[in-house]
């Protein structure tokens, strides 16, 4: 979603090669059809990593890219490839899967120490910059942090029309087992015993049908949406945003809420206790059901707080996390590697 919004803005400027190295293309409906984008094939993988290496680099050699972005683990082999450089190289970074929740496996880290020690690596959490720079060793010279960006336009917090007055606590997540959607459920469970409530989730994925057996287990009313083309209309019909994850680091959720007047509810992972506004922050603890049920019942107590709250972290996302200045600030690094390439 982050490249789509930078090539949208980027226009005419650049012309991309995209791989995706899963086959899944699904997301390229949201790229200008005016982009300059070509998406090669890749050649069958092998099973030796000796054959992927020599595959990725054969690709490289035949497109002679000026500059190489790979993103996430799942690409370190494409570092790996290229580092008898055949293009500049920036890493973006934005987490880990549940693996490497709870710590770094040494074999990978091993390895991104060796396939970036030349590289741009991009975070956009200071929580990964700790992690690049302490354990992964890597100098601060190469590493940049560049917050997401969220279109404060298109979220701008506008009331949707209600069916009647019953709080909505909304999640707008890829549902999948990190992101751990049965604690929210299991929290609205607590709530609801209190207070009457709705939850309405937006996000498809693996975990889907096992959270709606959850859901008629816990007899709560709640919506599941599936997939949304555009989800800012939907963060409207929330009165209180809610993320259950065991692993984040700057969730665009969260953004997305945020730039939407919500307040914000969420375990305690990645940054999000520094993203959202100070006075927000408390909401932003423990990481079990029963922390997440006392925040959402003391948002509920005090309608006037949630609303506050909600002003609170638009001000903060229109300071902190507008797209446009993520769009300079990734522009101005990738002029710079273009500058460099020249002067290479």
């Amino acid at each position: 979603m982050r490249f789509v919004a930078l090539a949208n803005a980027f226009g005419p400027a650049f012309r991309h090669a995209v791989i995706a190295l899963d086959g899944d293309y699904s997301c390229r409906f949201r790229l200008s059809p005016e982009l300059a984008i070509c998406y090669p094939p890749l050649a069958r993988a092998s099973f030796s990593i000796a054959g992927r290496l020599r595959r990725a680099r054969a690709l490289l050699s035949r497109l002679r890219p000026d500059v190489l972005v790979t993103s996430n683990w799942g690409t370190i082999e494409w570092a790996i490839a290229n580092m008898l450089p055949l293009a500049r190289h920036i890493h973006t970074e934005d987490g880990f899967g549940v693996e490497e929740r709870d710590r770094q496996l040494r074999r990978r880290v091993l390895a991104r120490r060796l396939a970036l020690r030349r590289s741009v690596v991009v975070v956009p959490s200071r929580t990964l910059q700790n992690i690049t720079l302490d354990i992964w060793r890597l100098r601060s010279v190469q590493v940049r942090y560049i917050p997401n960006g969220v279109d404060l336009a298109r979220f701008a917090p506008t009331p949707a029309p209600r069916r009647d007055d019953v709080p909505v606590i909304g999640c707008v997540a890829v549902l999948r087992r990190e992101k751990n959607i049965a604690r929210l459920l299991r929290a609205a469970k607590h709530v609801a015993a209190k207070w009457p409530l709705r939850v309405v989730i937006a996000g498809d994925g693996p975990e889907r049908p096992a959270l709606q057996a959850l859901a008629a287990e816990l007899a709560l009313d709640i919506e599941f949406l599936g997939d949304l083309a555009d989800p800012a209309p939907i963060y409207r019909r929330f009165d209180v945003f809610a993320l259950a994850s065991d692993t984040e680091q700057m969730p665009l959720s969260v953004l997305e809420a945020m730039a939407s007047g919500l307040a914000v509810v969420s375990t305690d992972v990645g940054d999000i206790g520094t993203m959202v506004a100070p006075e927000n922050r408390p909401l932003i603890s423990g990481h079990d059901a029963g922390a997440l049920a006392r925040s959402l019942c003391n948002l509920l107590e005090v309608p006037e707080w949630r609303l506050s709250l909600g002003v609170a972290n638009r001000r903060r996302a229109e300071r902190e996390f507008d797209q446009q200045l993520m769009f300079r600030r990734y522009r101005a690094l990738l002029d710079a590697s273009d500058k460099e390439t020249r002067e290479t």
